[in-house]
């Protein structure tokens, strides 16, 4: 009895993880295309850029980030995929792009890159495509979970003059069609994304305050521990799905 239970409980958790699709899969075929091909993928100039900074030196310890990590095919690779996560020095959850601004400032004793910057988005699209195929792993210590339950908060509190939750969109909504485009279930396993509403690449911090522009919320600062802890429970949201970074959105 003990044994159909537990055989029950994991075959319903393998058809919720099934259940779960990648925003790629609500695009139109010429925008996946473009995501698939590096030729196409207009994201990999960001790359480019980011890999040339990996290779620079920087900032009074004249380092480059190769001077303590070498090959970044090697040594980056899966890093991306446990991000966000509790960082004990700072006693913070960081996402990728603050480990790489504490990093630049601490290590490389240069100054910080600025918040969306083209330098800090490429350096985060290089890292993450280290990771690219492989699942979305966020470490499991107790100051990451804490984060991410305060995540969770935020991702089912209603916010803004039209009193939406983000989980009223992407778990309830989705495959619906809001303002004419189709509502994503919300995994964020592709980012830093190039979007080509946009026209360039963004973080997922900046599609967040785009969603809380549009249900008229108040916008957090750009770099807004909140929105870090928001990304921290998307990640364990998308636990288990493959990395895309850098991925193609419409």
């Amino acid at each position: 009895m003990k044994l159909a239970a537990v055989t029950m409980l994991l075959s319903a958790a393998v058809h919720a993880q099934d259940a779960r699709k990648s925003g790629a899969e609500f695009m139109g075929e010429s925008t996946r295309a473009m995501q698939r091909d590096d030729t196409q993928n207009p994201a990999m100039l960001w790359v480019a850029g980011g890999e040339a900074l990996w290779n620079t030196k920087a900032g009074k310890a004249d380092k480059s980030c190769a001077s303590c990590h070498g090959d970044a095919r090697q040594s980056m690779r899966g890093v991306a995929a446990r991000f966000p996560a509790f960082d004990q020095a700072s006693g913070r959850v960081l996402n990728l792009g603050g480990k790489i601004e504490q990093c630049r400032v601490s290590r490389q004793q240069a100054p910080a890159l600025k918040a969306e910057s083209d330098d800090l988005l490429g350096l985060e699209a290089y890292v993450a495509l280290q990771s690219r195929g492989m699942p979305v792993a966020p470490p499991s210590d107790a100051g990451t979970r804490a984060a991410q339950q305060r995540g969770k908060q935020l991702y089912m509190t209603r916010i803004g003059q039209l009193n939406l939750s983000c989980a009223q969109c992407h778990d309830a909504n989705w495959g619906r069609k809001l303002a004419g485009a189709t509502i994503p279930q919300g995994h964020a396993n592709a980012y830093p994304i190039y979007r080509l509403e946009w026209q360039g690449m963004g973080s997922l911090l900046r599609r967040l305050r785009n969603c809380m522009t549009g249900v008229r919320a108040a916008l957090p600062p750009p770099d807004a521990q909140d929105l870090v802890e928001l990304e921290a429970w998307l990640a364990l949201r998308a636990q288990g799905m493959q990395s895309e970074s850098p991925g193609v959105r419409p």
